[in-house]
């Protein structure tokens, strides 16, 4: 449907992309998602940070910055750790940008 609202401007993508601040929100974005699995799976497996941070090796402190979705420092290598801890892996893929 056109739309006939001559007040429309453009979409919100297209305004954080003008911005320069689409990266940053899809990459807050994704971070807010894998940190609301991994509490699902925290949660299904019904274990305590501290019980997952003793099996990932790493210090509760750590875990709780992979668990922080305002925290988009996260790695590739925490994440596997903490998935795997889980019984889960991660899989990722690169999608072409829709324009």
């Amino acid at each position: 449907m056109i739309s006939t609202n001559p007040h429309r401007g453009s979409d919100f993508g297209e305004f954080l992309s003008t911005e320069g601040l689409l990266a940053e929100v899809e990459i807050l974005a994704l971070k807010k998602a894998v940190a609301i699995q991994l509490q699902e799976a925290i949660s299904q497996e019904r274990i305590t940070k501290k019980q997952l941070a003793e099996r990932m090796k790493t210090s509760r402190a750590a875990l709780d910055r992979i668990l922080d979705p305002t925290n988009p420092s996260l790695t590739v290598a925490s994440l596997g750790k903490a998935a795997a801890a889980l019984g889960r892996k991660v899989e990722l893929r690169l999608v072409p940008v829709q324009v």
